[in-house]
């Protein structure tokens, strides 16, 4: 992994490690989440377009899902993603 020479820290010269993966945009197309009975279905419409209106960054499609349960706090059982390119 390539590293960065950053300056000196006490004695020793400091490195910076670099990120080698790249990230990428995404748009959720469709995706289905693991909801319980306790939202409403006005709720479960909300967190849906919400999620689907973003944006999202990540590194691959694993990382994607990671990114979007941590937001929303539901897991997900299935999604359907593309690529936006800049």
């Amino acid at each position: 992994m390539p590293s960065l020479k950053i300056g000196w820290v006490g004695l020793t010269w400091s490195t910076a490690i670099l990120p080698t993966e790249t990230i990428m945009n995404y748009r959720i197309v469709e995706i289905d989440f693991d909801f319980d009975d306790a939202l409403t279905d006005y709720d479960k419409e909300e967190i849906v377009d919400e999620v689907m209106s973003t944006t999202w960054t990540a590194v691959d499609g694993d990382d994607l899902v990671e990114e979007i349960t941590s937001a929303t706090g539901w897991c997900i059982n299935s999604i359907d993603y593309c690529y936006v390119l800049s």
